[in-house]
């Protein structure tokens, strides 16, 4: 077993035998303990669970309706509900068994609730496993605008299990994996270059780079917890990726993208952006270009779609006096936080992504 160790927050890497979550309930004692999952989490991830945990006969299940349309105040409305009737109190534990939404909003409301009740976070999604349940941000949309209501607080403990990831689809996993693709641009080369290899079928791979992610992210909010300066290389992507994702979630002719879906084009248009700004290299635009498109197909913009995606920018949780400010790269593993990016660049950046071909 791998894992990292903390006062609050500490990740444990396939912990089969359960004793890390058997060592956290000895110290909590909780009151009663809550687990929350979303229909395909409770048929697909929730019967393991109880299996390997034994909280079969000790746990109350809350079942929320999934994806990311739902993950707003009015589902935390229905679980702080649930938790209120089913007699919680300011002992109870809350473990979220799901992916990002479930992780985000179960955090959120954990956090939230009675001020604050203890949570435990299961990922069972590669995007929370790598991104969304580790780093103590919790949250939920206004909207169709991004984790604009949240907290950071870190869970109790995080329970990693790559075997979970066996139940997902394909776009699911490239999902997550864009945000593994992120890692590798914002850390080093090498770390980019390993994840060509990756593949659900060798085991031995895919726990090796989900690990490696993990340490990344776990090193970059332990400097920088609250966002003040390197964590904001995370975002690296997600300034237009953001607003993509939610331009497309709210407008009804638009097919929606998942979470890493949109991210990968907002990580393409930063690239490019990178570029002119700050003359990252052009040859390894293209093939950076060539690795996204590859996985996740083009999305065709209009310049009307463009100005309103541009218009949402205005939401971005990094701008400041009403700038908005992105994090670019010099190169892999040199990113530049705050940079100011005109509108004019901007449409450069979607013409790019729009004429670039594969080879």
């Amino acid at each position: 077993m791998l894992q990292i160790e903390k006062d609050k927050g500490a990740i444990y890497f396939n912990n089969d035998d359960g004793s890390a979550l058997k060592k956290t309930l000895e110290k909590l004692v909780p009151s009663s303990i809550f687990i929350l999952v979303d229909s395909h989490t409770n048929t697909h991830c929730l019967p393991q669970f109880l299996d390997k945990t034994g909280l079969k006969d000790n746990a109350t299940v809350i079942q929320i309706t999934p994806g990311e349309e739902y993950k707003n105040i009015t589902t935390c409305l229905e679980v702080w509900n649930i938790l209120s009737q089913k007699g919680a109190d300011r002992s109870s534990l809350l473990i979220n068994l799901g992916g990002g939404v479930v992780t985000d909003l179960g955090g959120f409301v954990a956090s939230t609730f009675m001020r604050g009740i203890a949570f435990i976070n299961v990922p069972t999604s590669l995007l929370a496993m790598v991104d969304a349940s580790v780093g103590g941000k919790n949250g939920v949309d206004l909207g169709t605008l991004k984790n604009q209501i949240g907290i950071i607080n870190n869970p109790e403990i995080v329970l990693v299990n790559t075997s979970f990831l066996n139940s997902l689809p394909d776009n699911e996993i490239n999902s997550g994996f864009a945000e593994m693709l992120k890692h590798g641009l914002i850390s080093s080369k090498k770390y980019w270059k390993d994840l060509q290899d990756f593949s659900l079928k060798n085991k031995e791979i895919t726990n090796r780079l989900v690990w490696q992610s993990i340490l990344i992210k776990n090193e970059i909010v332990t400097k920088d917890p609250f966002e003040k300066k390197e964590r904001k290389a995370l975002n690296y992507g997600h300034t237009l990726g953001h607003a993509i994702e939610s331009y497309c979630l709210s407008n009804p002719s638009k097919e929606k993208l998942l979470h890493g879906e949109a991210i990968a084009i907002g990580m393409i248009l930063a690239t490019y952006i990178s570029s002119e700004i700050l003359k990252f290299d052009k040859t390894e635009l293209s093939q950076i270009t060539q690795i996204f498109l590859k996985r996740y197909p083009k999305v065709n913009f209009t310049n009307n779609d463009i100005e309103a995606i541009i218009q949402l920018l205005k939401h971005d949780k990094k701008n400041r006096n009403g700038q908005v400010r992105f994090v670019l790269l010099r190169d892999y593993g040199e990113s530049q936080n705050d940079s100011i990016v005109d509108n004019a660049l901007i449409f450069s950046a979607f013409e790019f992504y729009k004429n670039f071909t594969l080879n």
